[in-house]
């Protein structure tokens, strides 16, 4: 359905899904109606049917940067425009996602607002401030947070909190090397059985490099980076900024929240829930990624389209006649 829409026509949605994502966010913390798992209140529950706004909220900042952007793009280079406004206005959203608590999405979201806004053209002298006082912020929060301190405190010390809170993380380092270059077979993955807990959502990635070894990993991390290509590829060939900006902001949170992925379960990351897209279990999240691909591939099909009529296009068509002349 994504695929089929134009892309251009959500210019007149932006904000009416901004808005909705704000109000589902607020509606979480309602009760009787908001659902705490694992002690973060992430989840809408409607009579079993569970889903998680954030992803929503996802696309719906993408959407309203890409929209705010091109509509003040002369002004992008101002604080005002460049600055103030994008900020107030994702950062609400990025406030009562971060309240849940969810860091990763907050993180997220916010990297790939940037990312857009410098595209648009925001100056750097306006954006590293605000980049350096959140790097801050999150800092002291971190450092004031006993669970996040820890988790810093696992990645750092890994062999001695291995069989606490950076279990996890070293029994995901044990499937990858147990999967060797091929791996187990399909199936016959052991750390499944209770070593990883979250071996079907966070990390799951380590169960494909234990039981299709790595070859099956190095597939996976190729497929990233082959959207990676192919985003920014579609998003230089969009016919106008808003498609361009959009395409961008889609590619960059599929592949940065890969990377984050990975990043968690290769130990490189400190531990982060962050599901793995299109693969990590979760409805919510595959929902909107599929809608995401959908939206890209409509921008590439109106910028293949409008490539194919700029070859058709006599190139003297727009010259005055010789009575005009």
């Amino acid at each position: 359905v994504a695929v089929a829409l134009d892309y251009r026509n959500l210019r007149k949605f932006a904000i009416l899904l901004l808005v909705i994502s704000f109000v589902l966010l607020l509606l979480v913390f309602v009760p009787g109606l908001g659902c705490r798992i694992n002690g973060a209140q992430r989840w809408i529950d409607l009579k079993g049917f569970r889903f998680q706004p954030s992803e929503l909220a996802k696309l719906g900042v993408i959407l309203f940067t890409a929209y705010y952007c091109e509509r003040y793009l002369r002004q992008m280079h101002t604080f005002k425009k460049g600055v103030v406004i994008p900020t107030l206005v994702i950062g609400a959203v990025l406030g009562l996602i971060f309240i849940q608590p969810d860091v990763g999405t907050t993180m997220l979201i916010a990297a790939v607002s940037s990312v857009m806004l410098l595209l648009a053209g925001l100056r750097w002298r306006y954006f590293l401030p605000p980049v350096l006082i959140g790097i801050i912020a999150l800092g002291v929060f971190i450092y004031h947070d006993p669970m996040r301190s820890q988790r810093i405190y696992s990645w750092l010390n890994l062999e001695e909190t291995k069989s606490d809170k950076g279990m996890q993380a070293y029994q995901a380092k044990v499937a990858l090397g147990a999967g060797g270059l091929t791996g187990l077979g399909l199936g016959n993955g052991r750390q499944k059985l209770g070593f990883i807990p979250e071996n079907h959502t966070d990390f799951i990635f380590s169960i494909i490099g234990e039981e299709l070894g790595l070859i099956a990993t190095l597939g996976v991390v190729l497929a990233f980076l082959g959207i990676l290509g192919s985003g920014v590829f579609i998003a230089t060939r969009a016919p106008d900024m808003f498609g361009m900006l959009l395409a961008s902001g889609i590619t960059f949170m599929i592949c940065i929240q890969a990377f984050i992925n990975i990043g968690v379960v290769t130990n490189f990351l400190p531990n982060k829930g962050m599901p793995l897209p299109f693969i990590s279990y979760g409805g919510s999240n595959l929902l909107v990624m599929l809608c995401s691909v959908g939206l890209l591939l409509s921008v590439a099909r109106q910028g293949g389209e409008h490539a194919r009529g700029l070859a058709r296009r006599n190139p003297f068509q727009d010259l005055p006649t010789p009575q005009e002349a």
